[in-house]
């Protein structure tokens, strides 16, 4: 796939995967899914659902993860929080353009263009806050997400990007 076209698929995927709401019980089911299904699969992720106004409503570290997961949780977030979109949509739009981070004023020490943050998009209302995964590579963490967030909002259907 094309740049351009791996960015409509994250376009399908972030207008696909909204919720009509959004609670701290919704935060703890969905983050609950995304840590079975890794450990499901012996993966070793950091979780962690945030809202935009700080606040940290789920976060789980698996064995084999660190404040080095912590910190790319961090950066992600505020990568979703800043651009209302995927954090993946960021290294796409990078790479399209040939500029970094810094060329767009978004310092590496606190953003992360690289896959791995989803924005918790509620109808009719916006991005409220994110989910982020750290751990597998960030081709692998933006996947997990969707395909759990797919699994919570009972959408078969969502387009994947599986490898870069």
């Amino acid at each position: 796939m094309t740049v351009e076209e791996l960015i409509k698929v994250l376009d399908m995927q972030e207008e696909i995967l909204q919720f009509s709401h959004f609670t701290n019980g919704d935060a703890w089911e969905l983050g609950s899914l995304i840590a079975v299904e890794a450990g499901r699969r012996g993966l070793p992720v950091a979780v962690s659902i945030r809202l935009n106004n700080g606040y940290t409503v789920f976060q789980y570290g698996s064995d084999g993860t660190g404040l080095y997961n912590e910190d790319m949780l961090t950066r992600k977030h505020e990568t979703v929080k800043y651009t209302e979109q995927s954090s993946m949509h960021l290294y796409l739009r990078l790479r399209l353009s040939e500029k970094t981070q810094e060329d767009m004023q978004l310092p590496t020490s606190k953003y992360a263009a690289v896959g791995g943050g989803f924005p918790i998009r509620v109808e009719e209302v916006g991005v409220i806050g994110s989910v982020t995964v750290s751990g597998i590579g960030h081709v692998a963490d933006h996947d997990l997400i969707v395909n759990c967030i797919s699994r919570y909002l009972h959408v078969d259907e969502v387009p994947r990007i599986r490898a870069l």
